[in-house]
């Protein structure tokens, strides 16, 4: 079952906070972190970062209207 777009938020706004906090904790000198079954060393930094822009973007999208919004260009 399809999830509602209250629903879809709510597991971003989680899983961005478990990736904020990896974030942290890797900044703050941890050797490697965990988010559910997947584990990040230190290198993987990157891929936190990315993970947390994505996060980002997908719940401004949801919080925003989706990708589609109404335009009003004027005439020439």
């Amino acid at each position: 079952m399809a999830m509602t777009p209250l629903e879809r938020l709510e597991q971003l706004n989680m899983e961005l906070a478990e990736v904020r906090a990896a974030i942290s904790a890797v900044l703050r000198g941890a050797q490697e972190y965990r988010i559910g079954s997947k584990s990040f060393r230190r290198a993987d930094l990157g891929l936190l970062y990315e993970e947390r822009t994505r996060l980002e973007r997908e719940i401004a999208d949801i919080e925003n209207g989706g990708m589609f919004r109404a335009v009003y260009f004027e005439g020439r």
